[in-house]
């Protein structure tokens, strides 16, 4: 993700556009003209077979998880959260070409082994020219079909990005907030899908790769490798046609979060993120203002597609916003159970609020 500079902002200056312009991917908002500097290593992940207890002392142990909203059956913020220490654990870094990348990749697919087996998992597998030479990427994809898709034919994306950034593999940035704990989102609501197939238009989850740039500095062919190749597959074969509207989740897991109204978003999808966020008792959550993010929406947006980038680009300090984003301080730590809840329960009502439109 990537902020535009298309909107006025009174607080900037030459030094601070000068900072942004030059920052990677995922720019938060400006704050000061100067980044931070590199936080101090911290362990590794390691990996295990089932994730250790959530310590006493960390924000998401003592925080106090939002009760189910009203109406919806549940889905768990807890689990969302065991769910991204699982991924985390087996794939702290998930930089294209790793190994920590495959794993994560695996750790997706079991998660949907049913779906596989019924013909419903599939593996956009394509190979994209990056800065550092060919890489082979693979979006991910799960189809949920409508229990009624004559009354309902269409489909709404939810996606996330499940990488690390190529250009960080050599420092320990394990993207908690940025990537895993939404990777994690999705699998939850995949879960849910499976147990309750949609009574609406279709839902496809799509697990996007190549969202972060590959070099340092993010540009329009460096960057959204993912989402670019399958928008413009899924425009060629008619797909592209069907989609109602295209949900993507990002950097929403921490215990600050504060939803952006984003300025590239769809604005009746704004409106009914806004709406969902009330019915759910989740209003706290939402922003009344944002700026345009170059984001995995894009083209999809470019084609003509509905779209919602449901981003907190702000991840770091009151001082300082930048502060944990893409360094070694996007950590599980940072996660909250209450800010998932709040996610899951969103997300299901907006699908609801779409269905109903």
């Amino acid at each position: 993700m990537n902020r535009l500079f298309t909107m006025n902002y009174p607080l900037g200056s030459a030094a601070l556009v000068l900072a942004l312009l030059t920052g990677g991917c995922k720019a938060a908002p400006p704050a000061a003209a100067t980044q931070p500097s590199v936080a101090p290593a911290v362990q590794p992940v390691t990996a295990v077979a089932d994730p250790a207890p959530i310590s006493d002392n960390s924000e998401a142990a003592t925080e106090p998880s939002q009760p189910p909203a009203p109406g919806l059956d549940h889905i768990s913020g807890s689990d969302i959260l065991k769910l991204t220490q699982q991924y985390l654990a087996v794939a702290p870094k998930r930089y294209i070409g790793s190994p920590g990348h495959a794993a994560a990749e695996k750790f997706i697919r079991d998660h949907f082994a049913p779906e596989a087996a019924r013909g419903n998992f599939v593996d956009d597998t394509f190979t994209a020219n990056t800065p550092v030479g060919p890489l082979t990427m693979h979006n991910l994809l799960v189809k949920f079909p409508s229990s009624t898709p004559v009354e309902k034919d269409g489909i709404i994306v939810l996606a996330s990005h499940y990488e690390t950034n190529y250009w960080l593999k050599d420092i320990n940035f394990v993207g908690a907030n940025d990537g895993a704990c939404t990777s994690a989102l999705l699998i939850a609501l995949g879960e849910y899908f499976r147990a309750h197939p949609p009574q609406g238009y279709s839902i496809w989850l799509l697990f996007t790769d190549g969202e972060e740039s590959v070099g340092k500095d993010w540009t329009a062919a460096d960057s959204l490798y993912g989402t670019r190749h399958i928008a413009a597959k899924w425009s060629g074969d008619g797909t592209l046609q069907r989609i109602k509207a295209f949900v993507l989740a990002d950097m929403i897991g921490w215990s600050q979060m504060k939803i952006d109204r984003e300025g590239n978003s769809t604005p009746w999808l704004e409106d009914l993120l806004v709406r969902a966020a009330k019915d759910t008792g989740h209003s706290k959550y939402i922003a009344p203002t944002g700026l345009p993010i170059d984001d995995d929406h894009l083209p999809f947006k470019q084609r003509g597609v509905p779209v919602l980038d449901v981003i907190d680009y702000e991840y770091g300090t009151p001082q300082d916003p930048e502060a944990y984003h893409h360094t070694e301080k996007d950590t599980f730590d940072k996660l909250s159970t209450a800010s998932l809840q709040a996610d899951a329960d969103i997300f299901l009502d907006l699908i609801k609020l779409i269905d109903q439109r």
